[in-house]
């Protein structure tokens, strides 16, 4: 199963949030770092505040931060929230596909069966399984450190961003 630049994109954010807990990054910063598009970066912050993952807040000492714990972050869940349904095949639609073999073919369950372990596999990793590997966490401070952005948008402990995500 192939995943889609927005999932890239989503779980890459994600990553660089929780390499340094607690801290705030703008869109422009991760954009640099991963040289990627701000404008398409904010469409992938706006979905994961919508799905609760991320506390986003504008203006000044604004920025992205991880809503919830990494260990509270499913990336089975991530994955599904930002792939939306997409199907491995034409036949899994509610029409079936226009498939003239699909009375008679197995594959569709096969597929299925596929999609199933796939997702059962994420559904045991959390974020902070991810970044558990202490060079995954070195590499992607490089990266915020290259970005040349000052280290001095901190969260309050146990302080919720709120945000308009409207405004994104």
């Amino acid at each position: 199963m192939r995943l889609s630049t927005f999932t890239d994109y989503s779980l890459r954010l994600l990553m660089y949030l929780a390499a340094e807990p607690g801290r705030r990054a703008t869109i422009a910063e991760v954009a640099q770092a991963f040289d990627i598009s701000e404008h398409h970066l904010s469409k992938v912050a706006h979905g994961l505040g919508r799905g609760g993952w991320l506390a986003n807040a504008r203006g000044k000492g604004g920025g992205l931060a991880l809503a919830v714990p990494a260990t509270q972050i499913g990336i089975g869940s991530v994955v599904r929230h930002t792939e939306r349904g997409v199907l491995p095949a034409a036949c899994f639609g509610d029409a079936g596909g226009s498939c003239p073999i699909d009375t008679g073919c197995t594959l569709r369950s096969a597929l299925a069966d596929a999609v199933e372990a796939f997702y059962a596999v994420l559904d045991r990793c959390t974020l902070a399984d991810l970044m558990r590997q202490p060079q995954l966490r070195s590499q992607l401070m490089h990266l915020a450190a290259r970005t040349g952005v000052a280290r001095t948008h901190r969260q309050a402990p146990g302080r919720a961003l709120r945000v308009n995500l409207q405004a994104i």
